[in-house]
């Protein structure tokens, strides 16, 4: 028998806790993290926003951002504090109307503790005020905001959020947006959804945009600069709003020539995907050569001039505007899900290519397994769970959608574009895994395919010729020609690829090495 000996302290704590009222013991800080095994800072626990109201003033000469952002949310546990993700200076914190003490934590952790506990199931209103210079902060050793000759822009995955507004910053919590922003007077500001007003004071011309479905936090864009900007309306009667920086020079006419087909693109995704889920659709480029990325930011992509250096590319905007459905409207559950996204916008790119006459989808699926050896490193990646270091490799996107198409082979045309149409609506504005998307084609084909998705998602290797035959893969005996359309798609590969700001490694060589 050993006795526990307590210390008199500890005692008298423990007595203490005996009178503390059980709701009140019950309050504790919500987690620093959502749980997110690639990033597990990412996003907050504890609470649930439904809505962000952004009312901000920018001054371009200075890259200086200063306002508010009131936060809409409703608590999941009894809660102590609570942490939203954000890198500016905050001077001021309001929860339900009172002043709330803050502290920051971590590389990008903004730390709340209201005046009174907060109840689980509360309905809270955050407001935060701040400001600061968004081109001078760093976390991580990177800073994904990036700075114009005329202004600024915020278009970054998997975080771009913290430079410009606090928030949970995960696409596992979606919420409505207001984003209002001033700047001077020939100063345009173009973010997503529609334009509600503008109006003009003392200089200075203010923009209101609202997002009125759920958008992941990353998918929230800031661009302020000098603008051309277009309208229009898709044969559908969705709104376009197009917006090219006045300062593009030889790369405008092919910015242009291929964001103008904007509405003609998603009328055409809508044949494949269902209906088009937003009420707003448009692109915009901005003066941002020093980086090559494209973004599908919900209702409106970002385009780097770069994408359009070697003249127009409409696959790319096929890419944006597939998220849409595939990574916006259906959002990962955790960035080990960026299949559910990438393959998927890769995919689309192949059924253009088949549409413009410029080789099927059989035909670049063929191409992309016999172009790589079976010692190639392409094959060690696992599309379905890469790994961050590995989140935007290119084995993601072509190795990703020759699954796709393995899936198609093996189901038939008719269930294949039975899911491909029935996914956007089933987990419409949620989030989805890969297993719910096996689960998904298991239950619409009515067939087994766990070794499908094992073999060409999950096994750090090439798929052997028996199962590239199985799944009519690569059959003929003579090597596949190199399709048409295979420069244009070899083109956008490091479409999201943000290793040179963030430091990261991500593989966009393949062009090279074969030629492309």
């Amino acid at each position: 028998m050993h006795r526990r000996i307590m210390a008199p302290g500890a005692l008298a704590a423990a007595s203490l806790m005996l009178v503390i009222p059980a709701s009140a013991a019950s309050n504790a800080p919500g987690a620093p993290g959502i749980g997110d095994p690639y990033y597990p800072a990412y996003g907050n626990g504890g609470y649930d926003v439904s809505h962000y109201d952004l009312r901000l003033k920018y001054q371009p000469a200075t890259d200086e951002l200063e306002g508010t952002t009131t936060l809409l949310a409703k608590t999941t546990q009894d809660l102590s504090r609570f942490n939203l993700d954000f890198l500016l200076d905050v001077s001021e914190v309001r929860v339900n109307g009172a002043k709330a003490s803050f502290a920051t934590s971590g590389e990008h952790e903004l730390e709340i503790t209201p005046k009174k506990p907060l109840a689980k199931g509360t309905d809270v209103t955050v407001v935060v005020r701040y400001r600061g210079v968004p081109s001078s902060k760093e976390a991580y050793g990177f800073n994904a905001w990036l700075r114009t000759p005329d202004g600024g822009v915020a278009a970054g995955e998997p975080e771009g959020a913290w430079w410009w507004f606090p928030s949970n910053d995960h696409p596992r919590d979606k919420a409505t947006f207001d984003v209002s922003v001033q700047v001077p007077d020939g100063t345009q500001f173009i973010s997503n959804g529609t334009l509600q007003s503008t109006s003009s004071r003392a200089g200075w011309t203010r923009y209101n945009w609202r997002s009125n479905k759920p958008q992941a936090t990353y998918l929230a864009t800031f661009a302020a600069g000098k603008f051309d900007v277009t309208t229009g309306t898709s044969e559908s009667g969705i709104p376009v709003i197009n917006a090219y920086s006045k300062n593009l020079g030889d790369t405008a006419g092919a910015a242009r020539a291929s964001i103008e087909r904007t509405g003609e693109v998603a009328d055409w995704l809508a044949e494949y995907f269902g209906p088009y889920p937003y009420n707003a659709l448009g692109g915009y480029v901005p003066n941002t050569p020093a980086v090559g990325y494209a973004l599908e930011t919900q209702t409106r992509p970002f385009y780097s001039p770069r994408q359009f250096a070697s003249g127009s590319n409409v696959s790319v905007v096929v890419h944006e505007l597939a998220h849409q459905w595939y990574g916006d409207e259906v959002s990962v559950k955790d960035w080990k899900d960026i299949w559910i996204n990438e393959g998927f916008a890769r995919y689309a790119q192949w059924l253009w290519s088949e549409h413009e006459g410029e080789g099927t989808a059989q035909e670049i699926a063929d191409y992309v397994y016999a172009s790589r050896a079976a010692g190639d490193p392409f094959w060690t990646v696992k599309p379905g769970d890469p790994g961050p270091e590995n989140q935007f490799h290119i084995a993601v996107y072509d190795r990703g959608a020759l699954t796709l198409q393995a899936l198609r082979n093996e189901i038939g045309d008719e269930a294949f574009f039975a899911i491909l149409k029935g996914w956007p609506q089933k987990f419409a504005h949620g989030n989805a895994s890969v297993a719910d998307f096996q689960r998904y084609a298991e239950e619409v084909s009515g067939k087994p395919l766990a070794a499908l998705f094992d073999t060409w998602l999950f096994q750090p290797s090439k798929p052997t010729a028996p199962a590239a035959r199985k799944a009519s893969i690569a059959r003929a005996s003579v090597a596949p020609v190199q399709p048409k359309s295979w420069k244009k798609i070899a083109a956008t590969n490091g479409v999201h690829d943000h290793g040179a700001e963030r430091g990261k490694q991500h593989e966009d060589e393949h062009a090279h090495e074969h030629g492309e």
